[in-house]
């Protein structure tokens, strides 16, 4: 299992051992492969997640059996929804033991079947280069995501010959990767007959190395183009081409934008509920609807495919490049700018409480502070829709998308850390969900991780309440975050530097001495439980 790791190129595993895995631990010890132990399995997904998606290679996290594969099998799920590349080894009872309900026996492979892209069983040592060779192979192309390796103890323990195999030839499953010839005619013709198209990038831009290639596109052709929230930091804040994230909690403008196109180019975004929330709509109006995907499950899956075309994004979009585009949009890219101009002064001039922090604002000052390269890690809620509305740094941009798994950011931004230790990264999340990892302080600070952390402190759970006041009449239950920790005594457990601000000015002045430390810290920042997302 170590060695296949390493002919795998693997250098960093997450995880958290037990019996049901000790005998991989023991050769893990000495191979030269870094062992980071998480503070809980959950953590350790999430970290292999935030490192797969730093260093574009599956991540790895192990746990042993039964409350150990359990606990990670919400890691696998947002991998899952994210199409994340990710390894995920679990320890198992003895194969003679399996099905007799014995000490922390659980079938995983069976409960995590409709979240892993595939699952292996692994009964006999002979299986398993040719099973891990399988497995990295599927996390990693095509549409990918995470599988499982299900390690019984006594396999752990058999003695084999080791011989790792050339290469994976996996029957029936061969991802096409060049679009189809016709379907890219059709899409240059479409463009051409269009008055008003746009293109919509989702974390697949990400996914298939097309960030490039897709700004290039827009550059050529002078298309606009919107983004999900998985495809923010696809185009730099202030690129003339980008009009913003789309969907129930994007920028008007950018949702103006879908509402009047006539003709939308969806590359690598699955058309979730929360990205277009009214896909009838493009529907009715006829609008030409063009989707590139790696995954032709997705085409049509959630909104009819005028010119659906299957393939590699960065390889579709250099196959379109070729190809004579007519590029005569002017007014239609002028009525998006007077939008966007109107809608950024709107936002400039926000109110907000006196001598309260605004953490639209907030947001804002802290992408102005950072430097190039960085890495901005979302948690889920609130503080999410603040970070993704107002992202204006150069760098990348990472969080909980399709499953919005709370507890996300901290472990997530370990593990984008230790893939790209020379980056500032910034872990921002609520107080609900700096609860629910910040166990994972400990794990920074034992493998001198340099994660910035900032929780945006209003005593509540914030979107829940939103959605209370609107439906339910504003009969708040079950939000109320009372009786949470002193984080500043937390920051000084952990040994942390810690700040705190209740103010914006304040906060922006924390930032600056947060990001100067040399090492991990926490900025609080108060902000009124009245503040709303939007």
């Amino acid at each position: 299992m170590v060695e296949c790791l390493k002919c795998e190129g693997v250098s960093t595993v997450f995880g958290y051992p037990g019996v049901a895995i000790a005998p991989f631990y023991d050769c893990l010890l000495d191979s030269g492969v870094r062992h980071v132990l998480t503070r809980s399995e959950q953590g350790a997904g999430h970290a292999a997640n935030g490192y797969a998606r730093m260093t574009d290679r599956p991540g790895v996290c192990v746990a042993t059996s039964g409350p150990g594969a359990t606990n990670l099998l919400t890691a696998i799920a947002t991998a899952y929804s994210d199409s994340i590349p990710m390894v995920a080894i679990t320890g198992q009872v003895a194969v003679p033991q399996l099905g007799h309900d014995v000490f922390q026996e659980v079938d995983i492979t069976g409960a995590s079947n409709s979240f892993t892209k595939y699952s292996y069983l692994v009964k006999s040592a002979q299986d398993i280069p040719r099973v891990f060779q399988e497995a990295f192979h599927i996390a990693s192309t095509g549409r990918k995501g995470p599988v499982l390796i299900d390690m019984p103890v006594d396999v752990q323990k058999q003695m084999v010959a080791f011989s790792y195999p050339k290469e994976a030839n996996i029957r029936g499953y061969k991802p096409r990767t060049d679009g189809h010839p016709m379907q890219i005619r059709k899409v240059t013709e479409a463009i051409s007959k269009s008055k008003r198209p746009l293109i919509c990038v989702g974390g697949g831009a990400f996914l298939s190395n097309s960030v490039e290639q897709i700004r290039a596109f827009c550059e050529k052709t002078n298309i606009p183009a919107v983004s999900t929230m998985m495809g923010v930091s696809v185009f730099p804040y202030n690129n003339p081409h980008y009009f913003g994230v789309v969907g129930q909690s994007g920028l008007k403008t950018a949702n103006a934008a879908v509402h009047e196109t006539d003709l939308i180019i969806l590359i690598g975004a699955r058309v979730g509920d929360r990205a277009i929330t009214q896909p009838a709509h493009l529907e009715v109006n006829n609008t030409t609807i063009v989707h590139i995907d790696i995954d032709s499950a997705e085409i049509g899956k959630n909104l009819g495919a005028t010119i659906p075309l299957v393939g590699n994004a960065r390889q579709v979009l250099e196959q379109l490049m070729e190809q004579d585009i007519l590029s005569e949009w002017g007014d239609w890219n002028t009525r998006l700018s007077a939008l966007r101009a109107d809608e950024q002064q709107t936002l400039q001039a926000r109110a907000t409480e006196p001598g309260a922090l605004d953490p639209h604002r907030f947001i804002r000052e802290l992408c102005r502070a950072l430097p190039g390269g960085s890495v901005f890690v979302a948690d889920v809620g609130r503080n999410q829709i603040w970070s993704h509305r107002n992202y204006c740094a150069d760098g990348r941009f990472l969080t909980s998308g399709g499953m919005g798994t709370m507890g996300y950011s901290i472990p997530a931004a370990l593990g984008a850390s230790m893939a790209c230790p020379e980056k500032t990264v910034v872990a921002v999340c609520g107080d609900g969900s700096f609860q629910m990892s910040m166990n994972e302080l400990a794990t920074i600070r034992q493998h001198g991780a340099c994660v910035k952390v900032i929780v945006m402190n209003n005593g509540i759970l914030g979107l829940v309440k939103e959605l209370q006041d609107r439906v339910y009449n504003g009969r708040a239950s079950g939000i109320d975050l009372s009786g949470s920790p002193n984080i500043g005594g937390i920051a000084a457990a952990y040994d942390m530097p810690f700040f705190r601000a209740d103010s914006t000015e304040a906060a922006v002045a924390a930032v600056k001495q947060l990001l100067e430390s040399p090492c991990s810290g926490i900025l609080e920042c108060i902000v009124s439980d009245k503040e709303a997302s939007v």
